[in-house]
């Protein structure tokens, strides 16, 4: 079935990670509906219905070849994203191979909403990430951590007797309280370790970078972010489609400047 509002949308942007598909339809620069996939048959059978229109994938754990083998564009016209790819920004980095489609495109999104200012952007997925974009549009750099889950799956696989706590998104966060600092039990000390130790690094990173680089916007997104979001120390702005976001100005920057050989347009 297609999904309303999307039958006009010019561009359809693909952010395809270890699990799912996060999928946003576009029109110019507005998100008509954002909608989820558990597998990429599940897109393919809405594809062919569609008017042909520019899609972009990003996809951190698939190759670009076995990506298009997978959606094979037929009348659409079909974008991957990685390193050789134009993008809106600059990336002052010293291996760009290397770094992470989903990083570059939430620091493209970060600037399409606060253009000529410096962006903190806090990524909470399989990985933290935190990266800096400052106010000329250059990718400064930042750094990976180890994510909610992944620190979780570390104590039980590196340890013979802690067992595998499943916590935040996996969980229900409505079913879940905030864990206290001193635990009384080893399931609860284990939560409060990995959750509360992940607050504190979040807050400890947006501290250093408010006072080397004042007046820094933080962005929040990723599949944790609405759990931390409250207990952050504010400022900040969450944006769970803040990769989409990117993606789709990515696409308008490659589609409308980079082949028509025109001028870059801030939109």
């Amino acid at each position: 079935m297609t999904p309303p509002n999307t039958a006009t949308a010019d561009n359809l942007v693909i952010d395809w990670g270890n699990t799912s598909l996060k999928v946003g339809w576009f029109t110019g620069s507005t998100l008509r509906k954002t909608q989820r996939y558990q597998a990429i048959d599940e897109l393919l059978t809405e594809l062919p219905a569609r008017p042909p229109m520019p899609v972009i994938v990003s996809s951190t754990s698939r190759s670009a070849d076995e990506i298009k083998a997978n959606l094979n564009g037929g009348k659409h016209t079909m974008l991957v994203l990685d390193s050789q790819m134009p993008v809106p920004i600059a990336k002052a980095y010293d291996t760009p191979q290397t770094l992470g489609a989903d990083r570059v495109a939430a620091a493209v999104g970060a600037t399409t909403l606060f253009p000529d200012q410096m962006c903190l952007v806090l990524d909470l997925g399989t990985c933290l990430t935190a990266d800096f974009v400052d106010s000329g549009s250059v990718f400064r750099g930042g750094l990976i951590s180890p994510g909610l889950r992944m620190r979780f799956r570390a104590m039980h696989e590196q340890t013979a007797r802690l067992p595998l706590i499943t916590f935040g998104a996996d969980e229900g966060e409505s079913n879940q309280s905030w864990p206290v600092l001193t635990a009384r039990n080893t399931r609860q000390a284990m939560e409060s370790g990995v959750v509360n130790g992940l607050l504190f690094e979040l807050n400890g990173i947006m501290e250093t970078y408010r006072r080397e680089h004042p007046g820094t916007v933080v962005l929040l997104c990723g599949g944790d972010a609405p759990y931390f979001e409250s207990r952050l120390k504010g400022p900040i702005f969450a944006v769970p489609d803040l990769v989409l976001i990117g993606l789709n100005r990515i696409l308008r920057y490659n589609v409308e400047n980079v082949q028509a050989d025109t001028p870059d347009v801030n939109a």
